[in-house]
């Protein structure tokens, strides 16, 4: 059944896809990072610099035990700070060449709907947070200062191993409630017609419609993401702007009429 077209109160439709669309939008994102390579991974570059220093910064400042949890954290905020990919996306699409200012600076994103899903994701991370420092806190009384003493504990230890498994189910939990929320919001946003009340119950009917399919993109998502920390975030260059280009072809394809 077709889509119908949206009016000002209605929401748009749904398109049903099958599990292997997720691989058709990686194929998709790939091919649109290297129609506009220059600018794209220079937004991924500053996004990987900037998570780098603040690991860094972590460190430095015996907080060790945060790394993995602004880690993982990352997945909250991703689909804000991928809006530029986002307007790259559409601009593609319609055959312009995007540029850096225009990705940096994205003139549909600034507006308060956007900022009141920024805030609710920040809501969503901190709450993840406060969560991570409980299970962490009632699985040992020492505080780990070294990223070393930290994977120790939570691979050498029964209560370490069991931090871990407690701190994957609860955080799996939150961060794919948080992706239900706002994998088609954030994009969806970029048109000013829609606002983000309608925008997330759309990302909602999107995952309920096409459940099996969505969370094998979230867990490409996540997998894809959480890697780069083994290259020191450094590959978040290429990786962050190749999953932002997916994303918006996966949009697209998911809601045809939203845009």
């Amino acid at each position: 059944m077709e889509p119908s077209t949206p009016t000002p109160m209605s929401l748009p439709g749904i398109a049903v896809v099958g599990v292997d669309a997720p691989l058709r939008w990686l194929v998709g994102g790939w091919a649109d990072l290297w129609r506009a390579p220059l600018p794209c991974l220079t937004y991924g570059l500053a996004l990987s610099l900037f998570s780098l220093g603040l690991t860094a910064w972590v460190y430095v400042h015996g907080a060790s035990h945060w790394i993995f949890a602004l880690t993982c954290g990352f997945v909250f905020v991703a689909p804000i700070l991928a809006m530029g990919l986002y307007e790259a996306g559409r601009r593609l699409e319609l055959g312009e060449r995007p540029k850096l200012p225009g990705m940096l600076l994205v003139g549909a994103a600034l507006r308060q709907d956007v900022a009141y899903l920024g805030l609710a994701l920040l809501l969503i991370f901190l709450t993840w947070g406060g969560i991570a420092q409980i299970v962490y806190g009632l699985s040992t009384s020492q505080i780990h200062r070294n990223l070393p003493d930290l994977i120790a504990f939570a691979t050498g230890t029964f209560e370490g191993r069991r931090m871990v498994l407690a701190g994957s189910v609860i955080g799996g939990a939150i961060a794919f409630f948080a992706y239900s929320l706002v994998v088609v919001t954030a994009p969806m946003l970029l048109d000013r017609r829609n606002d983000v009340f309608l925008a997330v119950v759309t990302s909602v009917r999107t995952v309920i419609t096409n459940f099996w399919p969505m969370v094998v993109w979230a867990g490409i998502l996540a997998a894809m993401t959480l890697s780069t920390a083994a290259t020191g975030f450094l590959g978040l260059t290429l990786v962050f702007p190749w999953l932002g280009l997916a994303s918006w072809r996966a949009y697209r394809e998911l809601v045809p009429d939203g845009a």
